[in-house]
């Protein structure tokens, strides 16, 4: 007789775009890795599949990576026509789950919050774990709202708010590079840093998910999860240990320090795009996209300055920045060091401020040191120190996964750092709003709308 798996893993939104084309392939990179287990897979969504066309999906998503393990979990998985909302669906799937559950909703917030509410009538397993994609709730209200509905189903230890930022080898290399070298750790504070930017642009635009994008914009996507996150980890203090209660007690820490650089949101800027040529592939203009509503004034780049309150890191700004549909984008902190106090009289350049660069694709680390240059020795040029990230080898959600289903918190969004995240962001939806900033357009495939390359703060 097969042994029963230890793990079930019941995906609902099984038909969905993330489910294909993020959470499958990152299943798929951890079954085909060292961290790799035999598991049961269940797919749920509201649309009739056999189980034979469920197996076929995995399998193309799986394609990518493949190995025993994951055929073997192809072959044994199974389909369950279902409602998300529903208890008695509910029910049926949870029943239908052997060893330790894992619930993923990679449904919209909406309906993970209604599924939530339905868990609250269904007899629920020990050791069942609820994973909840970004964004968590729609405001600082509808999050805090969630999680206290969540503590009445199961420990905070066992709600998965997922981050996929979290899992990306470079964003967790910070810690080791902040915390395992004398060089840098010493620098990181407002006596030798000038700025701080955060910044993931991509080239894609709106790739068909109007019926989420629209309704968030860049700065809910992304600036309010995934960059105030990196910026938790970038600024916080050292912490005791990694262990998922230091390690994130630290960055809630962190978080409550963190406020917009002008109190009433006006220190952002917001875009969206128009049709434009990026990289040879014509982008039609955001507001011609199926299914965006023009009445809503969606951006697609944001870019708000927050200010960190606290001892180390007093009057320096932190940009944080996010867009589609961007030529050349950048997906990288930099770290702007203030000059040296004072520059011997008789040296000459270099022209700008000292960076440290951490590139979060590809994964790259550069340092700018001031050396003395070739024909004049007493003209500084910049050299740049580069140093590659070892690569995980699991991707982003593969990383995510493996601490899912190993029970592992760490990669966790825990809720009290969820709901700082909204009480930041807050006062900058409140000024868009009302229009308190202008809703700019910058052409696709560029880098930025007319007027933008004055620095924000």
């Amino acid at each position: 007789m097969a042994t029963a798996p230890r793990e079930t893993l019941i995906i609902l939104g099984a038909g969905g775009d993330l489910t294909s084309r993020l959470l499958l392939p990152g299943l798929a990179s951890l079954l085909a890795s060292s961290r790799g287990a035999p598991m049961a897979l269940i797919g749920v969504d509201r649309e009739p599949m056999t189980d034979a066309a469920w197996q076929k999906k995995v399998r193309i998503a799986f394609a990518d990576a493949p190995s025993s393990i994951g055929t073997s979990v192809v072959e044994t998985s199974r389909y369950l026509q279902g409602d998300a909302t529903s208890a008695d669906d509910l029910q049926r799937v949870i029943d239908a789950a052997h060893g330790r559950i894992v619930l993923y909703f990679a449904v919209p917030p909406a309906i993970a919050a209604a599924a939530c509410t339905a868990l609250a009538s269904v007899t629920l397993p020990p050791g069942l774990v609820l994973a909840l994609e970004k964004p968590f709730g729609t405001d600082l209200a509808s999050a805090r709202s969630l999680n206290r509905l969540l503590e009445t189903l199961v420990p905070e230890e066992q709600v998965f708010r997922v981050d996929h930022f979290l899992g990306k080898s470079t964003v967790l290399g910070v810690l080791g590079l902040r915390f395992a070298n004398r060089l840098f750790e010493p620098l990181m504070s407002a006596e030798h840093i000038e700025r701080v930017e955060v910044v993931f642009e991509e080239r894609l635009g709106l790739e068909g998910r109007a019926g989420y994008y629209d309704k968030a914009g860049a700065l809910t996507d992304m600036v309010q999860s995934h960059l105030l996150l990196v910026l938790a980890l970038v600024a916080m203090e050292v912490p005791s240990d990694l262990s998922a209660e230091v390690l994130r007690g630290d960055m809630v820490q962190l978080l409550r320090a963190v406020r917009p650089w002008k109190h009433d949101g006006t220190a952002s800027r917001r875009a969206r795009y128009t049709a434009g040529d990026v990289d040879g592939r014509e982008l039609p203009s955001y507001l011609h996209e199926p299914g965006v509503d023009r009445t809503r004034g969606t951006e697609t780049l944001g870019e708000m300055a927050v200010a960190i309150d606290n001892w180390r890191w007093a009057g320096v700004p932190f940009i944080l920045r996010s867009g589609k549909a961007i030529g050349s984008p950048r997906q990288e902190i930099v770290i702007t060091l203030k000059p040296v106090p004072h520059l011997p009289n008789g040296f000459t350049g270099p022209k700008r401020d000292a960076r440290i660069r951490i590139g979060l694709n590809p994964p790259v680390l550069d340092v700018d040191l001031a050396v003395n240059g070739g024909a004049d020795p007493f003209e500084l040029v910049w050299d740049t120190m580069s140093a590659d990230f070892e690569r995980s080898e699991l991707s982003a959600y593969g990383e995510v996964l493996a601490e899912l289903l190993e029970g592992d918190p760490t990669l966790s969004v825990r809720g009290d750092v969820a709901e700082q995240c909204w009480r930041i962001v807050a006062p900058v939806l409140a000024a868009w709003r009302r229009d308190a900033v202008e809703l700019d357009t910058y052409q696709a495939g560029s880098a930025n709308p007319r007027g933008w390359s004055r620095p924000l703060a």
